[in-house]
């Protein structure tokens, strides 16, 4: 009797437990219906949807991850923005370090780009979130700490080719001891040593007497070649590898989005050669003006015609990345032509063309042949007031008058370049 009174209890006990979850449940249940059902009423239809929105706020609530990477950006290129993309996949947010000018001129030499044109290309990048303005070329513990704490940095990051500073020490000793450095891939093919080697080599090359076999040694530069490729150096000692373009590497740098079919389209067009802070602000003030800024970059063979034979600097493709890579741009026409014609307005839907009141050449209005004689005769035309007084002669011009401190610059960096390739091994993801 005792042991079925028990076993009775036990049962009643049982069934009251179940009862409760399952009224819980169904209450539990109700209320998420009611949210949901409220929710969608209220909502429009391009709303999201109340499990999308918890989604969302979990993802908000959770601590992103800032990552940390500092540089010169002297000649701001496709090289260094690619390293900038590469770091970005490592976390949520890229924090980046501009070095200051006494920094660079003390460990490097002079920057070709004083600290505010350097600080204006960086921010343009799309990948960055965050600039930090006169960076150390070191990273010291104090500096560490205040990433740590102030910038709340999580990881800092460097590209695979060694950093040793002027008394032989690794610039990131103190980042990977703490145990958080994190390592990402060179760009192959390009860096700021080897942009400057090609203008130098321009300038020692380029005489009144230039037979035309030697007047365009810059072009095989631009294409990675030299006469002394096979000995892995050129003559001015700098290494040039050559650059490969992918399609891969050109969808990484691509929105991968077209325009919508009432956005406003934005044209401008130019050959963009050593890509610096006089293009990103007028490509800055063009975006303002429309929905889409389209930018049409010219071949090497049209710009070698309207510039001379020792340009561009760049060729085309690292061109065109290092347009992709800027926050304003929303697409580019990889060889796009001299003229503007009604056919690829049309197929555009091109809404204004534009161009810059500072540029190589504003001969173009005088000109026989106006490249923009289309759109000014739709109506469609307009001259921009440039934000700075930079072109791509500009920036020749700085080396040409300092030559000397810029070729004794370089070859500070020869040796690290050599050994860089001789010792070079795979690192897997870019």
């Amino acid at each position: 009797m005792e042991s079925e009174a028990l076993h009775s209890g036990n049962a009643q006990r049982w069934s009251r437990f179940v009862a409760t979850c399952l009224l819980g449940g169904v209450v539990l249940g109700l209320s998420f219906w009611g949210f949901y059902a409220v929710a969608s009423s209220s909502s429009s239809p391009s709303s999201p949807s109340p499990l999308q929105a918890w989604r969302r706020l979990k993802k908000k609530t959770k601590k992103p991850i800032r990552v940390y990477m500092d540089g010169c950006f002297d000649m701001m290129h496709y090289g260094h923005c690619n390293a900038l993309r590469q770091a970005r996949t490592l976390g949520d947010q890229l924090v980046v370090g501009v070095v200051s000018d006494d920094e660079i001129t003390a460990n490097k030499g002079p920057p070709v780009t004083p600290l505010h044109e350097r600080m204006i290309m960086v921010q343009a990048v799309k990948w960055v979130d965050e600039v930090i303005p006169d960076a150390p070329y070191a990273i010291t513990e104090d500096f560490m700490k205040k990433l740590f704490k102030e910038y709340n940095i999580d990881y800092i990051i460097h590209g695979d080719d060694p950093c040793v500073l002027p008394d032989g020490t690794d610039a990131y000793a103190l980042a990977k001891k703490a145990g958080r450095y994190k390592q990402i891939k060179r760009t192959e093919g390009v860096s700021s040593t080897d942009i400057v080697g090609r203008m130098l080599l321009c300038v020692r090359e380029r005489s009144p007497s230039d037979k035309p076999q030697h007047s365009s040694l810059q072009r095989q530069f631009s294409h990675g070649h030299s006469h002394n490729f096979e000995d892995g150096a050129s003559a001015g000692g700098t290494r040039v590898s050559h650059f490969l373009p992918t399609s891969r590497r050109i969808v990484q740098f691509s929105n991968g989005k077209g325009p919508r079919p009432d956005s406003r389209i934005i044209y401008i067009d130019g050959a963009f050669d050593l890509f610096h802070a006089g293009h990103v602000e007028i490509l800055r003030v063009a975006r303002t003006l429309g929905d889409f800024l389209l930018v049409g970059i010219h071949t090497d063979q049209t710009v070698s015609a309207k510039r001379g034979a020792h340009r561009p600097i760049m060729n085309l493709h690292e061109r065109s990345l290092s347009v992709l890579a800027c926050r304003y741009v929303d697409e580019v026409i990889i060889g796009a032509p001299w003229e503007v014609s009604k056919d690829m307005i049309t197929t555009f839907n091109i809404s204004l063309v534009v161009h810059g009141t500072v540029a190589e050449s504003n001969d173009f209005q005088k000109e026989q042949d106006n490249p923009y004689a289309v759109p000014l005769s739709m109506g469609i035309f307009q001259v921009l007031e440039s934000p700075l007084d930079i072109t791509t002669t500009t920036i020749i011009k700085r080396i040409v008058s300092n030559h000397e401190a810029y070729q004794k610059r370089n070859d500070k960096k020869v040796d690290s370049e050599r050994r860089y390739y001789e010792d070079k091994q795979y690192v897997s993801g870019d």
